[in-house]
């Protein structure tokens, strides 16, 4: 068993990634953070079941998890630096490839939810048919950057698109090549192999949408006209 940091609470995911029970601290947030880390758990689990031989080396990957969690964590300083670049914002686009896309709308999410920041989540790929048109000098461009079959891409696109103008905020391996320069704030994320990956990109973005939130002033245990839990029909 090992717990995975996401936002509000510490959940413990038993080796069996389809049973999971909480054994929780205190939210730092009202907003289920847990859940998207859960499901990929979930899915994960249920696409690769039958292959023993990929199980085992997932499951040896998420005994790896708390480590990286951890070194995320320590990183948390740094996030909420770069979290004070949103005070004044209302707007931020998130881009990432392939199995990241959804870890940037998770990101997107979590920043709207409780800073009130309108962000949207796109596939880097789609950059330059219309959501490019957004960019200017104010708006902060997230971009989510693992050292994966995809990476050339993904530098292709904000190498391109935000030489000139734009302030990029990146998340990437170590290994990815990006270097910090005035319009470009970069956390290195430690390398991930890719079954997992996903996970470990998840909270750096949550904690800079937290961070986020506490800078501008709102309150992150009731934001405004949301609710813990809803009731569907």
């Amino acid at each position: 068993m090992f717990r995975i940091v996401t936002g509000p609470r510490v959940r413990p995911l038993l080796h069996d990634p389809c049973r999971s029970r909480d054994r929780c601290r205190f939210d730092q947030g009202i907003h289920h953070t847990i859940g998207c880390t859960d499901d990929a758990g979930l899915v994960l689990s249920r696409r690769h079941g039958f292959d023993s031989g990929f199980e085992a080396h997932v499951v040896n990957q998420l005994r790896m998890l708390p480590g990286a969690l951890e070194k995320v964590l320590d990183m948390e300083s740094a996030i909420a630096r770069m979290a004070s670049a949103f005070g004044d914002k209302q707007h931020a686009l998130f881009l990432a490839r392939g199995a990241h896309h959804p870890i940037a709308m998770e990101g997107a999410l979590k920043l709207k939810e409780i800073s009130y920041i309108h962000a949207e989540a796109y596939p880097a790929g789609e950059l330059k048919h219309g959501p490019l048109a957004l960019v200017d000098d104010r708006m902060p461009v997230i971009a989510v950057a693992p050292n994966d079959t995809l990476l050339e891409k993904t530098q292709i696109e904000p190498g391109r698109g935000f030489r000139s103008w734009g302030r990029l905020f990146v998340f990437a391996d170590p290994a990815c090549g990006f270097e910090p320069r005035p319009d470009l704030e970069l956390i290195h994320v430690a390398p991930a192999d890719s079954a997992v990956a996903p996970i470990i990109y998840t909270l750096p973005l949550q904690l800079l949408a937290y961070h986020a939130a506490l800078i501008k002033g709102t309150d992150v245990d009731k934001p405004r006209n949301l609710a813990k839990s809803v009731t569907v029909e």
